[in-house]
Order: structure tokens, then sequence, then C-alpha cells
């Protein structure tokens, strides 16, 4: 048990004791686990820099390659190339 604040010890019958919750000793452990949380964090944040990056990079490679075109040639939907094409040149008249 430990003495409240602002109350001392012995006394006529003031003095009230309080007890300590389950709960007290936990906030000390998470103060030494703040560098974990931190590490974690950098981690997630570092994994999800890395994630738009790479989705990027794929979206550039996909759109400057023909990938696109042949994926959808090659689930039987043929002529979106040049309907693209043609779409691309009346818009630059």
């Amino acid at each position: 048990m430990v003495w409240g604040r602002g109350q001392r010890q012995g006394g006529a019958g003031s003095a009230r004791l309080r007890v300590r919750s389950p709960a007290a000793p936990r906030l000390r452990m998470s103060r030494s686990m703040d560098p974990l949380a931190k590490k974690i964090f950098k981690g997630v944040l570092v994994a999800e820099l890395m994630g738009v990056f790479g989705a990027y990079f794929l979206f550039n490679k996909m759109n400057t390659s023909q990938v696109y075109y042949k994926s959808i040639e090659h689930s039987g939907m043929y002529g979106i190339r040049e309907q693209d094409q043609e779409k691309w040149l009346s818009s630059k008249n």
C-alpha cells in the first residue's frame, strides 16, 4: 500500500491508505517499451514508403511498355490498342 498525495503517515484517523491498482506497474513497463514502439513505427513507415515507390515504379514500367495491351489481348479483347491510338491522334489535331 502507498500513502496518498498530501497525506501523512499516522495521524488521528484522517490518513487514508491508497491501494495501488494492478495497472500501475504496467505503466512503468510501457516507458521502457517506447524505443521498441519507435522502432516498430519506423519499420512500418519504411515498409509503407517502399510499397508506394514500388507501386509507382511498377506503374511506370507497365505504362511505358506494352504490357497493358498484351494482357488485354491475352484475355481475348482485341483492337483496344488501335482505338487508343485513334483517340490520341484525334486529340492531337
